[in-house]
């Protein structure tokens, strides 16, 4: 695809202004948690849009709609939908309990409630997945885009988009990594339901785009489908919704910098509300672009980049761009944000200085943070090989290390005051190895299915050990004095519309 002089030009306004504005708006961080949690003053539509920005990438605009090109059709929106419906459950039950205890990470938690081990289990964990699966994953999926768009090298793609965003969360932290989602968020949903209309007018309009896919455009698959078995979204896919919604530092952090408790609420539910947008911006994309050129595509990861490349006219070109790469830098940005507060916070503070002053907090995240995007763009290339199955796959399958695990220990936690560390640390380390085991061994089995009897069996084990050594008192957790928790009215019906909405889209498309 060729770019015109109009369509650079305003490719480089749009990441010239987002990348001015956010460190305009950062420009006076100067304690750990003015960096790594915006002075807690976050509202609530910056907190929605900031979710949404970091949550849809390339993994998605690639991924998901190359899974929607492929035979999961629009069923692979279960996790946007399901997802919408746990982030409104998680707005009413678990945030109010981090924001009242006031933490920066969520490793920090498990201390509180259990030990010390639990909290460096899951920190060492999380750095691990972020920059070996997340991190790596969205370079690569937004160099892969970069390439099939614009035939710009691979690698030299991955890199300058990991630059651009190391650039302004270096010097930020969150809150220039929020005022950035502002406008990536807004233009990554606009950039989708552009091509959403581009290419059902191609199609032949919504009449001919139906009865062509109908067997694309069901939510529920056949419990032995081989993509995405509806027995693995009403089991597994919930324990990544509760892990990747409620649990996950990169979406939790921007709740955990909210102004009041209505703020936060209100974001995760307007963040929930906006990914009802997804089956429209990015999968139904992906199933047009089979229909129209699924003939010239070597593989299902193509099928968004091949509808913008033949579809999208000049003079969009550069606003399309602009959104894709902003995209990525957003959800990028998020998690080496995130991966640098858990390494500075809950491994260096936490396991080795802990009078560790702010000006040192605040270098050694700026360092860490450059660390991982290189270590990210080192990585990312590797992806090409097509033994990994797909960049959505990919990150899916891997993220299965985790969520086992770490929902039970916090879930278990909560619901069980007498639950020892025991349990928690004998939790984060058979997770992992529960969910490897079946990988190796029952590789047929959908690894939803993998997570979901992975979970019961972890929780079985902490079940055990509180039998036998409970504590003799629940642990005290701290108590954040500045913030009322309280529902709102509005909060409730915010969160009321939003599961309306979701179950109208599955009554629809069943």
């Amino acid at each position: 695809m060729d770019l015109n002089f109009f369509d650079i030009g305003v490719f480089l306004a749009f990441i010239g202004a987002v990348v001015g504005f956010s460190m305009f708006k950062s420009r006076k961080e100067k304690t750990s948690e003015d960096y790594f949690l915006a002075s807690r003053g976050l509202k609530w539509w910056l907190i929605g849009l900031s979710i949404v920005a970091a949550n849809i990438s390339t993994e998605q605009f690639v991924g998901m709609a190359g899974q929607g090109a492929g035979s999961v059709g629009l069923a692979v929106s279960n996790w946007q939908l399901v997802g919408s419906i746990g982030i409104v459950v998680i707005a009413f039950t678990l945030l109010p309990r981090f924001l009242k205890a006031g933490i920066y990470t969520m490793p920090e938690y498990l201390e509180y409630r259990y030990n010390s081990t639990a909290r460096a289990l899951m920190a060492l964990t999380t750095v691990v997945i972020y920059v070996a699966v997340l991190l790596t994953a969205v370079l690569y999926s937004g160099g892969l885009t970069l390439y099939k768009i614009f035939d710009m090298d691979l690698t030299k793609g991955v890199w300058l988009i990991g630059l651009i965003a190391a650039v302004y969360t270096v010097w930020g932290g969150l809150k220039a990594v929020a005022w950035a989602d502002l406008f990536q968020g807004g233009a990554l949903l606009l950039g989708g339901i552009i091509t959403f209309f581009l290419g059902l007018h191609a199609c032949g309009g919504w009449g001919q785009f139906s009865t062509a896919n109908a067997d694309k455009l069901h939510m529920i698959l056949a419990a032995d489908h081989e993509g995405l078995p509806w027995t693995g979204v009403f089991s597994g896919m919930w324990i990544a919704i509760i892990y990747y919604c409620g649990l996950n530092q990169f979406i939790v952090q921007r709740n955990l910098a909210a102004k009041t408790l209505r703020d936060g609420q209100l974001g995760v539910i307007f963040a929930g509300a906006l990914w009802l947008i997804v089956p429209f911006a990015i999968v139904m994309p992906g199933i047009m672009s089979n229909q129209l050129y699924g003939d010239q595509m070597a593989k299902a990861d193509e099928a968004f980049p091949m509808l913008i490349r033949n579809l999208v006219p000049a003079g969009l070109r550069g606003f399309m761009f602009a959104a894709i790469a902003g995209a990525v830098i957003s959800s990028l940005a998020s998690m080496l944000n995130s991966a640098s507060t858990i390494f500075t916070m809950d491994v260096y503070n936490r396991m080795f200085d802990r009078n560790a002053s702010q000006k040192r907090l605040l270098l050694l995240g700026r360092v860490m943070t450059l660390v991982f995007v290189v270590a990210g763009c080192l990585l990312a290339p590797r992806l090409d090989n097509p033994k990994f199955g797909g960049v959505f796959k990919y990150i899916q399958e891997n993220q299965g290390y985790i969520w086992p695990g770490v929902v039970a220990a916090f879930l278990f936690g909560m619901i069980v005051p007498k639950a020892p560390g025991l349990a928690a640390v004998a939790a984060l380390i058979s997770g992992p190895i529960i969910y490897g085991l079946f990988q190796a061994f029952v590789p047929q089995l959908h690894f939803l299915i993998q997570v979901g009897i992975a979970f019961l069996l972890v929780l079985i084990i902490m079940g055990f050990i509180t039998f036998f050594k409970p504590l003799d008192k629940p642990r005290e957790l701290p108590v954040r004095e500045d913030i009322e928790i309280k529902t709102m009215p509005e909060v409730k019906l915010a969160g009321g519309l939003v599961l309306a909405a979701v179950a109208v889209f599955y009554i629809i498309f069943w």
